[in-house]
């Protein structure tokens, strides 16, 4: 069984990553020109890196080449996020763990991963709020082998995970905490989590996953 699990706004704190050419470190967000400070060099995941590609390119070239080495020092993404609980299912299923970043798209847990402040979150800075309709040319990293896949995550997130998977040929199961069932078409089956927790549900739901397996 894969698990997905969509990201998480609190980050370990890091001081490495992609330069810019005037030597700050390149954090990503989803409107670079509405960033407060100058402290980093601001920018989306699709611009252009200023060498011809996009940052998204040069990061998945990156993963390619460096695994061994990481000179920049980049997290697994199991490693970016504060929380214990990405860890933890890490740990449990190992590689059978794939993120849901609003940033990235969905990605392997070993998946070396910059810093950035992406979220779909209505509450978020504008900076930092994906919109419906951004142009993003999201990775998709979870092979297409048939097996079962579950999804951990709020509403917000819905849209990208169905439109990253349509296609998946193995069962697709989706954990929901709402009083009423998300509309997500064929091929998706829908199991109620039911908890009083209204914030970061899924994270009681992916600790109970952890503790069955």
């Amino acid at each position: 069984m894969k698990i997905v699990i969509q990201c998480a706004g609190n980050k370990n704190p890091t001081r490495t990553g992609f330069r810019h050419s005037d030597g700050r470190i390149v954090k990503f967000v989803a409107y670079p020109q509405l960033a407060l400070d100058h402290e980093f060099f601001y920018a989306r995941p699709d611009d252009d890196d200023g060498h011809g590609t996009s940052w998204r390119n040069r990061l998945a070239q990156y993963n390619s080449e460096q695994l061994s080495q990481n000179p920049l020092g980049l997290n697994s993404a199991y490693k970016l996020y504060k929380n214990r609980i990405y860890e933890g299912l890490f740990n449990k299923f190992g590689e059978k763990v794939y993120i849901l970043s609003a940033g990235w798209g969905l990605i392997a847990s070993t998946f070396l991963t910059p810093d950035y402040d992406i979220t779909f979150s209505g509450s978020a800075h504008s900076c930092n709020r994906r919109r419906a309709g951004d142009r993003y040319l999201d990775f998709c990293q979870i092979p297409d082998d048939g097996e079962e896949m579950v999804f951990l995550g709020g509403l917000s997130y819905l849209n990208l995970f169905r439109n990253l998977v349509m296609t998946y040929k193995g069962e697709k199961t989706v954990y929901y905490r709402s009083s009423e069932k998300p509309e997500l078409g064929l091929g998706f089956n829908l199991k109620k989590f039911d908890t009083p927790r209204k914030t970061n549900w899924h994270y009681e739901c992916a600790a109970q996953l952890i503790d069955c397996a």
